[in-house]
């Protein structure tokens, strides 16, 4: 009979290959070396795209981009928005082309019986806060209660609340990190963590410390590379050790690694490059 490692073991691995994977410049950065190879990959079930990547070419009509994404490779889509479309009709949509919008970003701050229509409309199993950014601690305070009531809302109709950062919330206010005022003030059976490699890295600390800090709590990654100027850049070419990252983390598996890119030049290249690098990647 096999057992599950418990959560002090698993954190005592994840320690000694945070020793062992030091981080150039900034932290989660490439290192020269890139570390040891294992051979593991991420499942391709597992690969996603962020449809915000894409909000530049899907126009009025979203049905071609989908198509393309299905043709690439992609099974999995985040949403931002539905363009226009009911969530039913984007859901006939998705599944017209094969594709599964197993999460989604959206507010929680209007209507949450809406929220949940929607998500079960569409099938979505994460629904995640995109954004938010107040000037003082009790507003973040205010916020990550409403978080929390929200999550036991979403929990009870088989729904999964997560929060997705940017570099903000890893500042210091008044004495604390928001990042820190979520995760102290929400479940952790209710609220896990969707964090954007990014971000994390921008705001210079380790992706790696984050996973570790927040385990088991981080179910899903935003994947998006960092040019040397702190510019977006396709997956593969940029500065952010992803091998690294993963290989450190893969402990306690992350379900989703999301393909982003905020500005990208060629959004078809950027998921067709994204899938690829995904896919092909080994650490």
């Amino acid at each position: 009979m096999t057992h599950s490692p418990s959560r002090r073991a698993v954190l005592g691995a994840l320690g000694a290959a945070a020793a062992v994977g030091a981080a150039a410049a900034l932290p989660g950065t490439a290192s020269a070396t890139g570390g040891a190879w294992h051979g593991r990959r991420v499942p391709r079930e597992s690969i996603s795209i962020q449809l915000y990547t894409l909000r530049g070419v899907i126009g009025d009509d979203p049905a071609p981009v989908l198509e393309a994404l299905a043709d690439i490779g992609y099974r999995k889509v985040e949403l931002a928005g539905t363009y226009g479309r009911t969530a039913e009709e984007f859901a006939k949509l998705l599944r017209k082309y094969r594709l599964s919008a197993t999460s989604a970003h959206v507010g929680i701050d209007g209507d949450l019986d809406k929220v949940v229509a929607d998500a079960k409309a569409l099938r979505n199993t994460y629904v995640n806060v995109p954004y938010v950014n107040y000037p003082t601690l009790a507003e973040w305070v205010s916020f990550t209660e409403r978080l929390d009531a929200a999550s036991k809302v979403l929990r009870k109709a088989g729904l999964k609340m997560g929060y997705h950062n940017h570099a903000h919330e890893f500042q210091v206010l008044e004495g604390r990190r928001p990042i820190d005022v979520i995760a102290k003030g929400t479940s952790r059976r209710d609220v896990h963590l969707e964090v954007d490699l990014y971000w994390v890295v921008t705001a210079g600390v380790d992706p790696v410390e984050v996973f570790r800090q927040n385990f088991p709590r981080v179910r899903q990654y935003h994947v998006k590379d960092r040019k040397p100027d702190g510019g977006f850049a396709d997956l593969g070419k940029g500065t952010i050790d992803f091998a690294r990252v993963f290989r450190e983390t893969w402990h306690h598996r992350v379900d989703e690694y999301i393909v982003e890119n905020d500005q990208p030049a060629d959004a078809l290249v950027t998921a067709e490059v994204g899938y690829k690098y995904l896919r092909d990647l080994r650490f």
